[in-house]
């Protein structure tokens, strides 16, 4: 028996609507794709791309006439620099760095199990006064509890670690600035034609109390910013 028109429209109806379900369906699962795409390879980039950078504030740059670079022979001027990353790097202490650690190189100069940078900022205008902070942009597993951040300017060593557990500064450090910030220094009095150099320095202390097993496979991600001003809090 043929159906009625009633009965025919009534079917496309619902051909129609489970069509278009499959539709929103096919474009919900293709957005949520793409979504994913990207947060993985913006994750790629943010992990990736060094563990460690230093950035010059372009206006203080060219307003001062400050200038940065990581070979002091051949001075090539740029507003980001960025630290080689070892393959892994595994607990260490303090007193397996080697000695000479701020002169061995320019550049980046890692050894087992540590970062090491050597790099320069040199003053070609007037007088001046800059900050330089370390912030810290991420952490897993809270690595940071037992990390050290060894900063040498001109020869002079601050070694940055988290306060202690017992509420005081781990033996030979001075603590982190603040939960985003490892330190946040003024460097005053800089005079035409001076040129300051940085070493830093990033390890995992395995003498901390805090170096325990379940911050292995944690990951702390830094940079260093070079401006004229201190960043308010």
């Amino acid at each position: 028996m043929a159906k009625n028109k009633k009965e025919i429209e009534t079917h496309a109806d619902k051909l129609k609507k489970r069509e278009m379900r499959i539709k929103v369906l096919k474009i919900g699962l293709l957005t949520t794709t793409l979504f994913l795409i990207i947060i993985y390879f913006l994750l790629k980039l943010f992990y990736n791309n060094g563990d460690f950078t230093i950035i010059l504030d372009q206006n203080f740059a060219r307003d001062k006439g400050i200038i940065m670079y990581e070979n002091s022979k051949d001075k090539v001027n740029r507003m980001i620099l960025e630290a080689a990353r070892p393959d892994t790097m595994d607990n260490i202490s303090i007193n397996w760095l080697p000695k000479n650690i701020n002169d061995e190189a320019d550049g980046s100069h890692n050894g087992q199990n540590y970062i090491a940078y050597t790099f320069y900022i040199e003053n070609l205008g007037l007088d001046t006064n800059y900050w330089y902070s370390i912030v810290i942009d991420d952490v897993i597993k809270n690595v940071d509890d037992a990390a050290r951040v060894e900063i040498f300017l001109n020869g002079k060593s601050t070694v940055y670690a988290k306060m202690g557990v017992n509420g005081q500064p781990e033996p030979g450090t001075t603590p982190f600035y603040s939960d985003k910030y490892v330190c946040m220094q003024e460097r005053a009095g800089m005079k035409t034609g001076d040129i300051d150099k940085f070493t830093v320095v990033i390890w995992v202390e395995g003498d901390d109390p805090q170096c325990l097993d379940n911050i292995i496979g944690g990951e702390m991600k830094m940079h260093m910013e070079i401006q004229e001003e201190k960043i308010l809090q």
